[in-house]
């Protein structure tokens, strides 16, 4: 059975519908190809604040409150989210008025009249100044990984911003901005829920139809995979607790470890069965619950384990990490965690069917960034997994080398010389 459909239009607007015949909503959504790595230090922060900006009104509804009323007239409301690659906008809506969603999200895209850029400015500069502590310093985990992981590089930047580059964007950049990546070449519009192939596209065709733009420029290439300048970073904050992250470099999402990476992130830190927390939350209780979360961009991706934990605990912490991390180098999963992995994953692809939202997410992403994953290619994934290659990946990407951290909290002097004693094991360098 086909999972989705896809037409594109004569001004390559990649439309897709996902069939749910039995659902009683429809996600309407659309990405841009654009985020945070298509920045400049000049213009950080630039895509979020774009997306904030079409919430403010279009020329068919000239206030935000107007479109918000739209969205509600159709069953819906409309949200969007930013990251380093990407732009998102949803919203779920009837499927009797799927057609309404589409023409809202193309006087979104088309029509913006960037209202009350003051107003906005405000309100992300105390999104990013929420990253921030009293003395200036990120204390943003992802954000500190992020640019030891990719230093001199807009991988490395946070897609909020920050707050010098936001204060000084001006219309005329934000403008630019939306004329050179808000183009039907550099998006994937998606319907999911108990729509009609033929239906969606037609009404594709009379809102976005008209909508004109060159290619979007490529971003800067992330090619520095070499190792150096291996980094541990330490900030002091007020708190009750210590959060420390652990994150490890990755190669991009066509890479051949992309499968056996999926399983070995849900193998760490997926659920209560997951290795790290049954060492760290049952059988050590040093945390309340530790993550382990994947990022594949084109070029590049994390691995990375984060976490809450006393300062006394710190040590103990960051020994069992690193021990669950060696455990895969020294042996290979054994045949029954495997098979619970392998199956939790098996019953979460099924479960997403279900789910109109998730529908529309995977085929429009994937269009747009070229991978093509259907519900059955990753259930075919799934079946080359075996011991031998998650060992292989693990030994050859989990290393040293590719390691970075972040510790952000009330730590103590003698804290941190246990974990820069346990770091060094690792032959990572630390710095302020």
């Amino acid at each position: 059975m086909t999972e989705y459909s896809c037409d594109t239009l004569d001004n390559g607007l990649r439309v897709i519908s996902v069939p749910m015949p039995h659902h009683h909503s429809t996600e309407v959504m659309i990405y841009i190809g654009v985020g945070s790595r298509h920045e400049s230090t000049r213009t950080a922060g630039a895509s979020h604040f774009l997306e904030h900006m079409l919430f403010k009104g279009t020329e068919d509804f000239p206030t935000g409150l107007a479109l918000e009323r739209a969205f509600e007239a159709v069953g819906g409301s409309a949200n969007a989210a930013t990251d380093c690659e990407t732009t998102c906008f949803h919203s779920r809506v009837h499927p009797d008025h799927f057609p309404e969603g589409i023409a809202l999200l193309a006087s979104m895209m088309q029509r913006p009249l960037f209202n009350d850029i003051e107003m906005e400015r405000r309100v992300i500069l105390e999104e990013a100044m929420g990253d921030l502590n009293e003395t200036g310093r990120q204390i943003n985990s992802d954000n500190i990984v992020a640019s030891l992981l990719f230093p001199k590089h807009p991988l490395g930047m946070p897609p909020v911003g920050n707050r010098p580059a936001i204060e000084r964007l001006s219309l005329r950049q934000l403008k630019q901005h939306h004329a050179t990546y808000y183009t039907p070449q550099n998006a994937v519009l998606a319907i999911a829920g108990p729509v009609e192939h033929a239906k969606v596209v037609s009404a594709a065709k009379e809102h976005f139809g008209q909508w004109q733009g060159a290619a979007a420029p490529s971003p800067k290439a992330w090619t520095d995979f070499s190792g150096k300048d291996k980094t541990l970073r330490w900030v002091r904050d007020a708190g009750s607790q210590v959060n420390l992250q652990l994150a490890f470099l990755l190669p991009g999402r066509d890479s051949e470890h992309a499968v056996n990476l999926r399983v070995l992130r849900r193998l760490l830190g997926w659920g209560g069965m997951s290795r790290l927390m049954l060492r760290l939350r049952e059988e050590l209780g040093l945390t309340y619950a530790v993550d382990a979360a994947l990022a594949l961009y084109a070029d590049a991706g994390t691995l990375s384990i984060d976490l809450a934990v006393s300062a006394e605990n710190l040590g103990k912490a960051t020994t069992a990490i690193l021990d669950i991390v060696t455990e895969l180098y020294d042996s290979e999963v054994g045949d029954d965690e495997l098979e619970h992995i392998l199956n939790c994953y098996r019953c979460d692809l099924d479960y997403s069917r279900d789910q109109v939202d998730e529908m529309a997410l995977r085929y429009s992403w994937g269009e747009l960034t070229g991978s093509h994953r259907t519900i059955a290619n990753d259930l075919a994934g799934i079946e080359t997994v075996t011991a031998t290659g998650l060992r292989q990946t693990a030994k050859e990407l989990l290393s040293p080398q590719n390691l970075r951290g972040a510790i952000v909290g009330p730590y103590r002097t003698v804290d941190r010389k246990k974990v820069e004693k346990i770091i060094a094991e690792w032959k990572l360098t630390t710095v302020d």
